[in-house]
């Protein structure tokens, strides 16, 4: 008998992938987590029905929410990862000698243990001896965080559910004043394509825009993705995601990537004509208010 799993993107679009077998399947306190082994995409991991990533196209995502803006800040030496429990992140920060210490902090520790378990060559990262790992609720643990951080990344899964509170406007001025006056956010933005993920796109770029001095979108193909097209934000207190690029910087620590390059970077903030007018109505609104 065929197994499939299906992702529901909308209530007309869905993915399947062709299941060989369930790998696990239980229920933290925080969302139900479901390993399977995939024909065509390896080992995968979904969170509430919804694939967080999997082993033939994560080295995409994790790429580009950490190279991008290393590749950009000139000193990053101490990080924050809000989720990033499966330790994606923060393998690819750790091959930067420079950075002196990442906090991980991930509300369900069931996610870490079955990560470890199921996908050790990424839970690997958390490992580091200069990774420190908090189980508690992202926005919680900001809230008394004043000028820490040169860099802090949002790896929360989506503005529903138990993560919610990590995509609202306290949640973005919470990072600014945890920044130090130098400091960068990038946060994933979604996907832009259907209707339902463009509205939640545009309210994000609203609360970043208005948050922080420099708010820039850029973006990726992940084949498991929404549309397998992906958005992620870049905002900053002081540096530009372009005019800021050092490639002969990044290029000279001889980092080993698979997707992302300098070349790259500076593409990927080159947006389809359709995700441009989405942005700048977003932005003529909040000029316009």
């Amino acid at each position: 008998m065929e197994m499939w799993f299906s992702e529901y993107h909308t209530d007309n679009v869905k993915l399947d992938l062709r299941v060989e077998k369930q790998l696990f399947s239980g229920e933290s306190d925080c969302q139900r987590i479901d390993v399977c082994e995939s024909v065509e995409f390896g080992k995968f991991i979904a969170l509430d029905g919804e694939i967080l990533f999997s082993e033939k196209d994560e080295f995409i995502y994790n790429e580009m929410v950490s190279h991008v803006p290393m590749a950009v800040h000139p000193s990053v030496k101490k990080v924050l990862i809000i989720g990033g429990g499966d330790g994606g992140v923060a393998a690819e920060l750790i091959k930067y000698p420079g950075i002196r210490q990442i906090d991980v902090v991930e509300p369900d520790e069931m996610l870490v243990e079955v990560c470890a378990e199921h996908f050790p060559e990424f839970s690997k990262g958390l490992d580091d001896p200069r990774v420190n790992i908090f189980y508690q609720d992202g926005l919680r643990f900001l809230r008394d965080k004043e000028e820490e951080y040169d860099l802090i990344i949002n790896d929360a899964t989506d503005p529903f559910g138990h993560t919610e509170g990590l995509f609202t406007k306290e949640f973005y001025g919470s990072c600014y004043s945890a920044l130090k006056p130098d400091g960068v956010m990038v946060y994933q933005h979604g996907s832009p394509f259907h209707e339902e993920d463009r509205i939640e796109c545009v309210k994000m770029h609203k609360k970043a825009y208005q948050a922080f001095p420099i708010s820039r979108v850029y973006q990726a193909h992940i084949p498991t993705s929404p549309s397998g097209y992906w958005l992620f934000g870049f905002a900053s207190k002081k540096y530009h995601p372009l005019e800021n690029m050092d490639a002969d910087g990044w290029n000279a620590l001889q980092i080993d990537t698979r997707y992302y390059t300098t070349n790259l970077h500076k593409g990927a903030f080159m947006l389809p004509k359709y995700v441009e007018d989405m942005l700048e109505e977003a932005e003529d609104e909040i000029e316009h208010k």
